[in-house]
This record gives C-alpha cells, sequence and structure tokens, in this order.
C-alpha cells in the first residue's frame, strides 16, 4: 500500500464504545499514517457498580488514554456525566470545536436510535454540528471548515424504526489482536461493570492470563458476527475466495448530514484497505 490514511474522528459516549466498535479501523488507519483521535462524550462516572464519581472518571480516562497507547492515538474524554448527557446548545459547540480542531476526513458516530440515551444524544451532538461546522460564526473561536467531513454511523443490532445498513464493511483481521488488546485495558468495564450488569460478574476469572482469555472468548462472537451478517458484501468487495475467508468485520453505514459518500469519497477513505 501507498499513500497516507487521511484523518479519523470517532465519536462515542462512553470511554469504550469507540474501541467496540471502531478500533480495527483505526488500528488500519494508525498503521496506515492517519491521524485518529476516539472521543468519549461522557467522562464515564456513573459506569460501575460500586466506584463513581470522580474516582471513576479518572479512572477510565485512563484506560481511555491506554487503550488509544496500544495503537498510538489520541484519546479524550470530555467532563460530561455519565447517564445525564443532553443535546444542549453547550455540548453541541463543543462538538463543533472537536470537529474544526480536528478537520478529519471521516467521522464516526453510533447511530440516533439506541437503548442508551448518552448514545442517542451523541449521535444527536454530532449530527447537530455537521452542518454547522461550516458557519462561521456558529463558534466564533475556532475557525469553521470550507465544507463538511463524510459521516458514518458505527454498528448496531437496533431494528427499529429502520436497521443498520452498512455502506462499508472493513476486514479488520489483520489488527484484531490490536483490537482485543484495547478493549482489555478498559478493565473497570470488560472485567467488573459489564460483566456485573449482564449478571455473570460471579464468572469473570481471577488471574490475568485467565482473564485475557475469558474475554477473548466472550467478545470474539460479536466480531466473527459482524463478518458473518455481511458476508455478502465482504464477497462482493473482496472476491469470492478473500471474501469467503474473512473472520473479522467492522461495518460502517453513511450518515446523509455528512459530505456525500460518493465513489470518490469510498476510494478515498476505504479504498486503500483493498490492498
Amino acid at each position: 500500500m501507498t499513500g497516507t490514511a487521511p484523518g479519523l474522528l470517532v465519536f462515542g459516549a462512553h470511554p469504550d464504545d469507540c474501541e467496540f466498535t471502531a478500533a480495527g479501523l483505526a488500528a488500519l488507519y494508525a498503521r496506515r499514517g492517519g491521524r485518529v483521535r476516539f472521543v468519549s462524550v461522557t467522562n464515564g462516572d456513573a459506569g460501575h457498580q460500586t466506584l463513581g464519581g470522580s474516582t471513576l472518571a479518572r479512572i477510565r480516562r485512563e484506560e481511555a488514554r491506554a487503550a488509544a497507547a496500544v495503537i498510538g492515538i489520541e484519546s479524550l474524554v470530555l467532563d460530561n456525566h455519565d447517564g445525564e448527557l443532553l443535546p444542549t446548545l453547550d455540548r453541541r459547540r463543543e462538538i463543533i470545536a472537536i470537529i474544526r480542531e480536528f478537520k478529519p476526513a471521516l467521522v464516526l458516530s453510533p447511530r440516533p436510535n439506541d437503548y442508551h440515551p448518552d448514545h442517542r444524544y451523541t449521535a444527536t451532538l454530532v449530527q447537530d454540528a455537521a452542518y454547522m461546522v461550516t458557519v462561521p460564526h456558529a463558534k466564533a473561536f475556532a475557525d469553521h471548515l470550507p465544507r463538511d467531513p463524510v459521516i458514518m454511523y458505527l454498528s448496531d443490532r437496533f431494528q427499529k424504526p429502520y436497521p443498520f445498513t452498512p455502506d462499508v464493511v472493513v476486514d479488520i483481521g489483520e489488527v484484531v489482536e490490536q483490537k482485543f488488546a484495547m478493549i482489555e485495558r478498559h478493565r473497570s468495564q470488560v472485567y467488573d461493570w459489564l460483566p456485573y450488569n449482564a449478571g455473570d460478574r460471579d464468572r469473570v476469572p481471577e488471574g490475568d492470563d485467565e482473564r485475557r482469555a475469558w474475554l477473548r472468548a466472550r467478545y470474539e462472537p460479536r466480531l466473527r458476527g459482524i463478518a458473518d451478517r455481511f458476508r455478502d458484501q465482504l464477497v462482493a468487495a473482496h472476491g469470492p475466495e478473500r471474501g469467503a475467508a474473512i473472520r473479522y468485520a467492522e461495518a460502517f453505514e453513511a450518515c446523509e448530514y455528512g459530505a456525500p459518500f460518493t465513489d470518490e469519497a469510498r476510494g478515498r477513505l476505504f479504498g486503500w484497505l483493498a490492498g
């Protein structure tokens, strides 16, 4: 492969959201020399069964930094309370400023239909900022962009009002170990809060090696499931032999509020992945 990947900016509601949905693409961009930043719109200070407040927020910020360091990308955790995010003007201006400063070619965001209010409102904030990043006086001290970046949605399994329908499915097999390593850095979540919330915290092993094996077994089906779910698109993109052999994938759906996802944009943002 030749050239350098463009800039990638990923928004998640909580400090581990970007890793679960886009760490593979981020690793591929970073490997190609692209600038990548993960942004958590809340500080995650409610995401634990016993810890909370500033103590948990600082733990989760450091976990996010450790995850980003695995592939050498940037991490930004905003100081908004977990579970209390609202699509206010102040938060919109915050998102506008981040996009303007970073000048991304591609922005990734959750979809606006989701079980968690923070996820929904993160999507709303990014959508509300999409056009406004080009309006000079919307944020006086952050220079406006001459045009919108491409915006795409991160994958989910929600069916209503309409199911996630990807425009791009990316083979992440060559970086999947890095993705698992990034997820594992969010230890307060993957070994404590998420199992506790699912009712099986007692199944988490004690030893580090045993925990990592348990984590791999827990989340590997999710990544394999995306490849299987969108197998036809992988075959169309890579041909029958390679497309059928891909085990791990991430998927992204174009958002109409950003720049049009044209054939030119597809080639510029993802075409180099085919090599």
